[in-house]
């Protein structure tokens, strides 16, 4: 889908040049890629700590039961 975007060229270029990339839109691309990765990692790292570990949970057992 064509799109035109009002990007400062001095940041494209930079990004273009310190990613490595031959085209504006590979640098595009891979920053839109950076940034939704990263912000799954955050909600993934958010998640931390907000349950409860059961110590007495024995994985291996689970594992195996799942094999059956």
């Amino acid at each position: 889908m064509p799109t035109n975007l009002a990007i400062d060229d001095r940041l494209i270029e930079e990004a273009r040049r310190s990613g490595g990339h031959k085209t504006k839109k590979e640098a595009v691309t891979a920053a839109l890629d950076e940034y939704i990765r990263r912000r799954k990692q955050q909600r993934i790292l958010d998640l931390f700590g907000s349950f409860d570990f059961d110590p007495k949970y024995d994985y291996k057992a689970a594992r195996r039961s799942k094999r059956s």
